[in-house]
């Protein structure tokens, strides 16, 4: 299993680093034979309003599915306590979830959507010859697979990646569809749909979606 751990704003002390391997390995025991890349983000935020500042980020690339979990809190030491236990639960909620399909349909059927983003070396086949050019406020561009999959497929997708939207390829219209976490409760997929003649968004459509 690889692990890597970065740092923003943060300096990775021998210390720090021997305690992400000993509690990062630790979460992971159980489930090396799905895992083969661990990757480990810690970060500050400079923000004084910020009470939580210390965060701690662990990504898991589990056979092709993306699982991630974010923890912060007042101590560096203290979160990544808190996202090891947070990313043992989800590896868990995993592999209930892939042994059970093993079970019914006598083989997998997990959807693979791995996440690759530009500094950790997107593939020459994702973007050929192009640069990449963004406007200056995006910090950070992610390329990832987006094989066809049903809302119920995106939906364990979400609930292992810990965000509050995914985006996947609807495999019934092949369409790019984005499903999300509604501020009442439940869940609501976003579909494309052909714009209005002046090619103005429906106001009142976009506040039904929330």
């Amino acid at each position: 299993m690889k692990l890597v751990i970065q740092g923003k704003n943060f300096e990775i002390t021998d210390a720090i680093r021997d305690y992400v391997e000993e509690k990062i390995e630790k979460a992971v025991s159980h489930f090396e034979t799905l895992t083969t890349e661990v990757d480990v983000h810690l970060s500050v935020a400079r923000n004084p309003r910020i009470s939580a500042n210390q965060s701690a980020e662990v990504t898991i690339y589990a056979n092709g599915t993306v699982i991630r979990a974010q923890e912060g809190s007042e101590s560096m030491y203290a979160s990544i306590d808190l996202v090891a236990d947070k990313i043992a639960r989800q590896l868990r909620k995993y592999k209930e979830k892939r042994n059970r399909k093993l079970h019914t349909q006598g083989k997998t059927t997990e959807v693979l959507a791995e996440v690759v983003s530009n500094s950790d070396g997107v593939t020459e086949d994702l973007i050929g010859d192009r640069a990449v050019e963004l406007p200056p406020e995006v910090v950070r561009m992610k390329y990832f697979a987006m094989p066809p999959m049903t809302a119920e497929e995106a939906l364990e997708q979400l609930q292992l990646v810990d965000h509050d939207f995914y985006v996947f390829r609807n495999v019934q219209t092949g369409e790019i569809n984005v499903i999300y976490e509604r501020n009442h409760g439940g869940y609501g997929v976003i579909q494309p749909r052909k714009a209005s003649e002046n090619g103005a968004v429906n106001a009142q459509e976009l506040s039904k979606a929330s």
